[in-house]
């Protein structure tokens, strides 16, 4: 573990040994990508590395949100109340505030 910690962050962590408390312990103190090569069979689970060795997750719906930049878009629909609040102001709004404001 202070050989790993020592280095940057691998893209994967090879542990193979009984399932007990020293692999809790590896998994605890190390921090790495994924595990052993069989992450490439699971097209669900995310992909990829941490720091140097990735820039995220790959694979799946988690690689579609990493490679992907959503960007809102909006379109003005063909009425629109907010001109009504737009100087000079006209009877319609002046007939619009007298109804709020009574």
């Amino acid at each position: 573990m202070n050989y790993v910690n020592a280095r940057p962050r691998p893209l994967a962590l090879y542990y193979f040994g009984d399932d007990g408390p020293d692999r809790r312990e590896v998994l605890d103190r190390t921090t790495s990508g994924n595990g052993t090569i069989m992450h490439v069979a699971q097209d669900d689970l995310p992909f990829g590395g941490v720091g140097a060795s990735g820039m995220g997750k790959y694979h799946g719906i988690e690689g579609f949100r990493t490679l992907s930049h959503p960007k809102d878009i909006y379109v003005q629909g063909r009425w629109n109340a907010t001109r009504l609040l737009y100087a000079p102001f006209g009877k319609r709004t002046e007939a619009l505030l007298n109804f709020f404001l009574r």
